[in-house]
């Protein structure tokens, strides 16, 4: 069980941990401490206030609550809370159709990139 994210007055609605973990742990994580999610996305403010936010607790890499898979035959992305797809912010050659994968947000340039989900990285739960 990762060690409790870490509070912020400046988004009240969301937290960061900065301990790394592969996405399914966050997930529940989100779930049991906050009764939320991992982060959804829906504005390029949103996710410029996510990436400031991760920024000042770590320099690596967040993962937020978006899946790319196929489904009937297509490539989709969702958004594992079950809110609308209504924006997103892929980097170049992003995502990732090859296989399932979850979605990290870059508090570099804020742009989003597909990876292993099994991958070990910090995480921003909303709630």
């Amino acid at each position: 069980v990762p060690g409790r994210a870490r509070p912020t007055g400046r988004c009240p609605w969301a937290r960061v941990s900065a301990r790394c973990q592969p996405v399914a742990v966050p997930q529940r994580y989100c779930q049991e401490v906050y009764r939320g999610h991992l982060a959804s996305v829906h504005s390029a403010a949103r996710n410029q206030e996510l990436q400031k936010l991760a920024r000042s607790h770590t320099i690596l890499s967040p993962w937020i609550g978006a899946v790319t898979s196929r489904k009937t035959g297509q490539w989709e992305s969702r958004w594992e809370d079950s809110s609308p797809w209504n924006y997103a912010n892929w980097a170049p050659v992003h995502p990732s159709h090859a296989m399932t994968t979850c979605t990290t947000l870059s508090t570099r340039d804020g742009l989003w990139r597909s990876r292993f989900c099994f991958q070990l990285r910090p995480f921003i739960c909303q709630y």
